[in-house]
């Protein structure tokens, strides 16, 4: 029954907002600071930027907004307008990185969904200000 009780509690929070201290009755206090903190996290990489997440999984090939592989197929707006399929959006930046394509590697597999969309947005914003 205790179980059930902790359960409905932590539906309750998620669901509605409240703070830990709404189901205090019902999970012993040593155990409440460690659900709440698991509860009130933010999910994904919250301390990581899209920057951070490129230059650590892309800049290998892509430094600067550059393509080391083949060369006119680099990150700049007109080159993306050109050769992605999509055209210049984060939706089709995010599509080419989860599912790479030709020499560039799957990053579905490396990174989440959250870590891909920060990378897509830092490539687009980028490539609109000229990767200064």
């Amino acid at each position: 029954m205790d179980g059930y009780r902790v359960l409905l509690g932590l539906l309750a929070v998620a669901g509605h907002g409240l703070s830990c201290n709404a189901f205090a009755l019902t999970v012993s206090p040593l155990a409440r600071p460690a659900l709440c903190l698991r509860l009130s996290a933010p999910p994904g990489p919250s301390a990581q930027t899209g920057a951070q997440i490129f230059s650590a999984n892309c800049a290998a090939c892509h430094a600067g907004g550059q393509n080391a592989i083949v060369a006119d197929h680099t990150l700049e707006k007109a080159a993306i307008e050109k050769y992605l399929m999509g055209g210049f959006n984060e939706k089709a930046v995010a599509y080419q990185i989860t599912n790479g394509k030709n020499a560039m590697p799957v990053f579905a597999e490396r990174l989440s969904e959250a870590e891909i969309g920060m990378v897509a947005a830092y490539v687009i914003k980028s490539a609109a200000d000229g990767w200064d």
